[in-house]
């Protein structure tokens, strides 16, 4: 059995589409379209139901996802310990949406000149997700929010920043009270279903605040966006630079202390690929406390 087929099915199923899984994987839509159909001839069944530009697994490709991932994962091992004499293989790193754009572009850039043996695989992500795949082992490190509450003894982590959160509001409300804001204005809320949006939610539980609210987003740059066109304020972490160009929004510091949304890369121990995510952890220079 061919692994480029296993590697092609699995991209098709954890992207959606068959163009998503193709860019993934550099190819072109009708190569990968080819490799799943050698694989599904190879199995004797359809893998997966078509349907217009997307596709969703068909009932043998379910049956048979979980080993595909385990096969796959063994071949990645395989040629790892291979390799383990010199810094090349494959990491594949799970991110957040803030950490591709303001904490990892000055890592990989790094790595890409010291260590160009190893091929990152970025794979973008909210924290939750990204945790449960790192620990299914899926991926090899994650750069996600601390989650809150005891982390596997079988990872790593490393603290890369810590934000405070902010009340965000239209640059003209500078000097406003924060929690006179919260209180008078609609509110657009970080999503709940991000960690650092939980955190948000906590604190106006404990300051004993209660907004209006009139949206809730998963995305921070959306967020301030909408604070910059008038439509509310927030309350969300003061994430790591860049931000969306052309806006003008005032960061208002909470009157009351409260945890940070702490950002860093969590990590499998004792794996094959051990050496690769050393490599990444050695060009993290911490930064000064926001």
């Amino acid at each position: 059995m061919d692994t480029r087929f296993v590697e092609s099915f699995i991209a098709v199923v954890e992207e959606g589409s068959i163009a998503a899984a193709a860019r993934r994987l550099h190819l072109t839509p009708a190569a990968l379209s080819q490799r799943v159909r050698a694989l599904e001839a190879e199995m004797g069944a359809a893998l997966l139901r078509r349907a217009g530009r997307n596709v969703a697994l068909a009932e043998a490709g379910f049956a048979i996802l979980d080993q595909a991932r385990a096969l796959l994962q063994q071949t990645r091992d395989m040629r790892d310990s291979a390799l383990s004499g010199s810094l090349a293989g494959e990491l594949r790193l799970g991110a957040i949406s803030t950490a591709l754009t303001g904490l990892l572009p000055g890592i990989m850039a790094q790595m890409a000149r010291t260590n160009p043996q190893i091929e990152v695989h970025v794979v973008p992500g909210i924290s939750t997700d990204l945790y449960r795949r790192l620990v299914q082992g899926e991926l090899d490190a994650s750069v996600i929010v601390q989650p809150d509450f005891a982390l596997p003894k079988t990872c790593g982590w490393l603290l890369m920043r810590e934000e405070p959160l902010v009340v965000l509001a239209p640059g003209a409300r500078r000097g406003a009270e924060p929690h006179a804001l919260i209180a008078s204005e609609p509110f657009i809320r970080y999503d709940r279903n991000q960690w650092g949006g939980l955190l948000a939610d906590r604190y106006l539980r404990e300051a004993h605040l209660h907004p209006r609210e009139r949206y809730e987003l998963d995305a921070l740059d959306a967020i301030a966006v909408l604070v910059d066109r008038g439509l509310g304020v927030s309350l969300v972490p003061d994430w790591a630079p860049p931000w969306p160009a052309g806006i003008d929004v005032a960061k208002l510091p909470l009157p009351r202390p409260f945890p940070r949304r702490r950002i860093g890369i969590l990590w499998r121990r004792s794996t094959a690929r051990t050496r690769l995510v050393e490599a990444l952890l050695a060009h993290h220079s911490p930064e000064p406390r926001a």
